[in-house]
């Protein structure tokens, strides 16, 4: 008898082992390609999972410049179902190539009109701000005697030579917008010279945003060119720095999400749409940046001022989008010489 109770106990689990195992085969991969920060994406994956538990994200991760190169060598044969938290200028380019899915997310109609692409539907809709901000060591400013930061233009005083590191644009998103806001603030040739002076000044280019905010906070360079977010969690923790917002504007650019044509996971890169343009998403992304995409969300950054928003120029994403190669081969071909070696 107890031999008999065991057969039907284990053919009772295995039957139970076979009907379980087709719902875990039929979970979706969703391949995503980001230039979220990697401290940002646990967040907004545990988000979505909860209402979605049978649809995973397989990230891959880079800078922005980074993201759109592999993009576009992919074109032909993409990878990616999603492009997420990636910038708007960078998304102007696929749409002009033709590589996006054009989608009104759920909750568009909530969303401030500007985050978003100007055709219907939208080939790409916006997240959130992300901008330029300056991280600058007090104890290295006491200790090398520098001056004060007010303005881009204090950046190129001779004190500074060799004790500034920026991002490269042609592999970050930050280096592009402060590339972009100098040639829009100052003029096409107003802004080349001023990038002409500040290369005196500058020791290394980076290839991530966030890397010249690090450097400064570790004090291995007085001044970093970074961007409101990285400057604000690294000075939450710790170090010693100021940031400055300088006065004659600051760059910027729109984290942004779209869908790749012809992605056989159509429907789950849907979804996550859907969840991306939600009020729950963008409190998530109100955590990290003082502007959203959803109207009068707001989290009180610690260290961005209260006027952030005012301070951002004014940008033409489409245009920015249409110049953009040739933005970076001028870039390249001027200044490429004290970029930091690729891995």
């Amino acid at each position: 008898m107890q031999f008999n109770r065991l057969v039907r106990s284990l053919a009772a689990a295995s039957l139970a082992l076979a009907t379980a195992m087709p719902a875990l085969a039929q979970k979706t991969v969703l391949n995503v390609y980001t230039a979220l920060e990697t401290d940002q994406l646990k967040a907004y994956q545990e988000s979505f999972n909860k209402t979605h538990p049978d649809i995973e994200i397989k990230w891959t991760r880079d800078s922005t410049g980074i993201i759109t190169a592999k993009l576009l060598a992919e074109k032909s044969k993409p990878v990616a179902d999603m492009v997420m938290g990636v910038a708007a200028t960078s998304m102007v380019v696929f749409e002009q190539e033709g590589m996006l899915q054009p989608y009104a997310p759920a909750h568009l109609k909530s969303l401030n009109p500007r985050f978003r692409a100007v055709s219907n539907p939208p080939a790409w809709v916006g997240m959130n701000v992300w901008g330029a901000a300056i991280c600058y060591n007090l104890v290295e400013l006491q200790k090398q005697g520098l001056p004060r930061i007010d303005s881009w233009n204090d950046l190129l005083r001779p004190e500074f030579k060799g004790k500034i590191v920026m991002p490269n644009p042609n592999s970050s998103g930050t280096g592009f917008l402060d590339v972009t806001a100098w040639l829009q603030m100052f003029g096409e040739k107003g802004g080349w010279a001023y990038m002409d002076k500040l290369h005196e000044n500058v020791a290394v280019y980076t290839h991530s945003g966030s890397k010249p905010c690090v450097m400064a906070g570790n004090g291995e360079f007085p001044v970093g060119i970074s961007f409101e977010y990285r400057a604000n969690t690294i000075r939450a923790k710790g170090a010693p720095i100021d940031i400055i917002f300088p006065k004659e504007g600051l760059g910027w650019d729109i984290e942004s999400f779209a869908i790749v044509k012809g992605t056989p996971q159509l429907d789950a890169a849907k979804q996550l749409a859907d969840w991306a343009s939600s009020r729950e998403a963008n409190a998530l992304y109100a955590k990290n940046f003082a502007v959203v995409a959803w109207p009068g969300i707001t989290t009180r950054l610690k260290y961005v001022p209260a006027d952030y928003e005012q301070r951002l120029v004014k940008n033409d994403f489409e245009k920015i989008g249409k110049q953009r190669a040739t933005v970076l081969a001028e870039w390249q071909k001027r200044y490429s010489t004290k970029s930091e070696p690729k891995k």
